[in-house]
């Protein structure tokens, strides 16, 4: 926005006086003390500079941000984008240093090192409403908590857990400096706060003098003026800096945190969040606090996988394994022609593995994960609400919203309106000078401008959500298909399976014989071409969402985060889940009866609907939430882990024949990966996603959570070490939260209780198993003896149509159609013969019935515990609700009397012979300091 400035004028209008009538010195302003010194000509060999130093050449200044790039056939463009850039950079009051390419280790790159002197960072963190300490904390801890000492080996030491001192802190006033313990002005404000204000000013600083709107160290990334721009490590991650001036925090990262042998050890969350921001600490935080509570889950889970093993000797399924029960029940083929006889003994080991996970623990885990999911999300909300206090993140949400407007919005934005929250006013101020000397005293004139702030007109926002969201549809759409696929896949090759594997030399290995059957092969195959797919549209996918969110053109930063996972989690939960939710909820429910099955596209594509096992269905999601959970758990680790290494030690491999002090600081990071600014997002999808599986589907894998928990533990550790040692220093960013994903894991832990019903109902056999139990009686005792030969229904063999009937060749020797006239399916029909023959039995209805009773039960059992335990768990502790009181009413105790005393001595100060300050009489108007939205004007 163009406000009628001089060219000259910086991106901030902050107090003057420190600095000299405007003459810049290499980027550094002349009027500072400590920063003058040893700036002209201060030239330090390279050779002699620590391999650790973050410092300019002087050793004085702190190097807060580097921006590197390459000259190139389109050199002489790029170089005058990135000169206006720097000037800019320069007339905002950064300080600049570059390093030729001849010093570098490539003999290719430029670096350019920013530092950030004490005028802007306090101007900034006034703006920003940066909190910082003004009382030591004076509340007391609670005692620790009895038997404390058995946790010793597993925590940190004291240092590392707790890296500087609790204080209570405030908004930073500029005009208030004295208020605020501030004992050196170097040091005040931590690197992680000093390279976010570095980037707020880069992202929003143009670079082209004819159009304003072109603006920002993102878009000048994107077209190649710059290669990288970061913040540095404070040293080599496997050794102490060289520098005492250094914290040496990454150090103490990698051997406190990110090693793999501290696995069992608590993380250091608040020197996650000195060293890496707010943002990425909430991510740790809420990782460590989910994997901590799937310890939970995973015991009660392994307990009640123990528990289908022992007692095994009890269930059902013994009679299908009985030869003179299952060895003499004959079943109807499961395909048409290729497909022949079978004899039900043969699913004796699918069978027994089935009862592994369908036994009546299965319920009291589905109700059990119902009410762990909520302990989990209500004891997260109190931790959240801890962090939030500790790390000054109280209230944060109204400023994040004022104050991180994203510089694409407001450049593509080209409307304008007055803010209708706010309605304030912009005051642009001008230095006056009040005596004939030239000297300049602290009085401003002020012209008031209304506040007119950037909006997307309600045609255009309109217009773009239909886009999206007809672009979303379309994708969805293709997942769907793809999984139609696969479903097609599966009914083609069932029937090709069944007639190769008939005489399989396999199915004689005496271990695994009885394991590879056509519906293990069908299932394992189609599973992992469904892994695949997901992959592909995946990675596909990714790139389409980050697009259309980007051409919606959210308003910030937040709402970008959240517009994005929206779209990304629909797309996943698709793309995860749907095969799952076939294989629970689809497979085997319509397929109809011998002599009149169902078709998936009619009867004339031959692609009969698939039937379930005697067993049924359940080993089979098993099956397929195993492959698709463990297959994406692997290849997470992968990419995460494998991948930036790889690409690190190729980048490097040149460095690594130069002498160590060849190497700096900046070149060293700038050879790591850049870890982008959606690095976190993708984190938190694959921990969501998991969530998903765990919760959604864990009534049929009751070790799910087991699984979960094993490679948590080792995704701490593998982002933590990802983090320190293979990705360069992300830009430190306030989060109070972990954003949208907290709905969605409310949305899939509400979901999670009706489809963990309908599992049981549905999928699992227990529900007829029960009614059967309790419905047959023989003399006092129910029993389940007859319970396999009641399941099953008769077909006549000579009522099969001809495109059902199996060729000649495929039915088993044994099989002898003059002897054997019956099939049994699985269903609950009256035989051949009755008045009402293929048509369902009560007995159907009343398992229906029961089924649906069951759900119903179910879903208000769980949910009134559920909402009984929310109610009951306070989202904010008592403790810090206390402090957070406690905190404002010391803010507003010292304040006044810090303005009282400051008073008082402004007075005692005056006398008559005190001379006037002349000054217009608008200055007598309060003025309000602001960034304005770009960077010159």
């Amino acid at each position: 926005m163009n406000r009628g400035k001089s060219s000259d004028e910086t991106l901030i209008e902050m107090d003057r006086t420190t600095w000299s009538s405007g003459e810049e010195n290499n980027g550094f302003h002349a009027g500072s003390d400590k920063e003058t010194f040893q700036l002209e000509n201060a030239e330090v060999d390279k050779q002699q500079q620590s391999k650790d130093s973050v410092y300019f050449r002087d050793g004085v200044r702190r190097i807060d941000f580097v921006l590197s790039y390459i000259d190139d056939k389109d050199g002489e463009k790029k170089q005058d984008r990135r000169k206006e850039f720097e000037d800019n950079l320069q007339k905002a009051g950064l300080e600049l240093e570059t390093e030729d390419k001849s010093e570098s280790e490539d003999g290719r790159t430029h670096f350019l090192k920013i530092h950030v002197p004490w005028e802007v960072l306090a101007t900034y963190a006034d703006v920003l409403k940066i909190k910082v300490p003004f009382k030591i904390n004076d509340i007391p801890d609670k005692k620790d908590m009895p038997m404390s000492w058995l946790f010793t080996p597993y925590r940190l030491p004291e240092h590392v857990m707790q890296p500087e001192p609790d204080y209570f802190t405030a908004t930073f006033d500029k005009s208030k400096t004295d208020f605020f313990l501030i004992e050196d002005k170097e040091t005040f404000f931590p690197p992680s706060t000093r390279n976010r204000i570095v980037y707020y000013i880069l992202s929003r600083c143009p670079y082209s003098k004819e159009d304003k709107d072109k603006k920002g160290i993102k878009r000048l990334l994107n077209n190649g003026t710059y290669t990288a721009a970061f913040p540095l490590h404070d040293c080599r991650y496997w050794t102490r800096s060289r520098d005492a001036n250094c914290e040496s925090e990454r150090y103490s990262l990698y051997k406190y945190w990110a090693r793999f042998t501290r696995f069992y050890k608590e993380q250091p969350l608040n020197l996650i969040r000195k060293y890496y921001g707010e943002k990425i600490g909430i991510y740790f935080a809420w990782l460590g606090f989910y994997t901590e509570m799937l310890s939970y889950a995973a015991v009660v889970g392994l307990l009640c996988f123990i528990y289908g093993v022992a007692s095994f000797d009890e269930n059902v399924w013994r009679e299908i394994c009985d030869e003179k029960i299952g060895g003499q029940i004959v079943m109807c083929p499961l395909c048409d022609k290729k497909c022949g006889y079978w004899k039900l003994n043969t699913t004796c080991s699918a069978s027994w593995q089935s009862y592994l996970f369908d036994n009546t623990a299965t319920v009291f885990f589905a109700i059990f994960m119902g009410i762990w999911v909520t302990l989990f999300l209500e004891f997260w909300k109190r931790r959240q609400a801890r962090l939030e206090y500790e790390w000054d993140l109280v209230d944060f949400e109204e400023e994040q919203q004022q104050l991180q407007l994203r510089p694409e919005y407001e450049t593509k934005c080209t409307s304008r309106r007055l803010n209708r929250v706010t309605q304030e006013q912009e005051w642009v101020l001008d230095q006056t000078p009040a005596d004939k000397a030239g000297r300049f005293i602290l009085c401003w004139a002020t012209v008031v401008l209304w506040e007119m702030e950037p909006y997307l007109p309600l045609t255009s926002k309109c217009a773009r959500s239909v886009l999206s969201g007809a672009t979303v549809l379309f994708w969805i759409s293709l997942i769907i298909a793809s999984i139609i696929g696969v479903i097609a896949y599966r009914l083609a090759v069932f029937a090709a399976f069944a007639s190769i594997m008939k005489d399989s030399p396999a199915n004689k290995l005496e271990v695994v014989g009885t394991f590879i059957t056509p519906q293990f092969a069908t299932s394992v195959t189609a599973s992992c071409i469904n892994f695949v797919i997901i992959m592909i549209l995946n990675f596909l996918y990714e790139r389409v969402a980050i697009k259309i969110t980007d051409m919606e053109v959210p308003k910030t930063h937040m709402e970008y985060e959240n517009k994005l996972t929206v779209k990304m989690f629909l797309f996943q939960f698709v793309n995860y889940y749907s095969s799952c939710f076939y294989v629970a909820f689809f497979k085997g429910k319509f397929v109809g009866y011998p002599g009149n099955y169902a078709y998936m596209f009619g009867e004339w594509s031959g692609l009969r609907n698939e039937e379930c096992e005697a067993g049924g269905c359940l080993i089979e999601l098993t099956t397929q939430l195993v492959i698709v959970m463990v297959g994406k758990q692997v290849w997470g680790n992968i990419q995460e882990a494998l991948v930036p290494w790889l690409r690190n030690w190729w980048v490097s491999r040149s460095a690594r024949n130069h002498p160590e002090s060849l190497y700096s600081r900046w070149e060293q990071d700038h050879d790591l990966q850049c870890s982008g600014q959606l690095g976190l997002f993708y984190e938190y999808l694959e921990m969501v996603i998991q969530f998903g599986f765990i919760t959604l589907f864990v009534a049929s894998f009751p070790l799910a959570p087991l699984l979960a928990l094993m490679n948590n533990i080792l995704e701490v550790r593998v982002d933590a070490w990802k983090y320190t040692t293979q990705f360069r220093r992300p830009v430190a960013a306030k989060a109070h939260s972990i954003g949208a994903w907290d709905e969605i894991l409310n949305m899939i832990a509400v979901f999670s209780v009706v489809t963990n019903a309908f599992i049981v109902s549905f999928t699992s056999d227990m529900i007829p198993r029960l009614v059967y139990k309790y419905t047959n009686r023989e003399g006092s005792n129910n029993t389940m003896a007859g319970y396999i030969n009641d399941s099953l229904s008769f077909f006549n063999i000579s009522e099969f149509q001809p495109q059902n009937r199996p060729d000649y060749d495929e039915n088993p020797d044994w099989f002898n159609s003059s002897i054997i006239t019956t099939c049994r399916y699985r269903d609950h029909r009256y035989p051949p013969g009755h008045e009402k023959q293929y048509t369902h039995t009560m007995q159907f209805w009343h398992i229906l019935a029961a089924k649906l009773a069951f759900i119903i039960i179910m879903e208000h059992v769980v949910f009134v515990v559920k909402f009984f335990v929310a109610w009951l768990i306070p989202d904010v502790p008592s403790e810090v609700k206390a402090r957070i009181k406690r905190e404002r009413y010391l803010i507003q105790e010292y304040m006044h009397d810090y303005e009282l005393e400051k008073l008082k001595i402004q007075l005692s100060q005056n006398g008559p012979n005190m001379e006037e300050c002349i000054c217009p009489t608008t200055a007598t108007t309060p003025v309000k300091l602001e960034v304005l939205s770009d960077c010159l004007t």
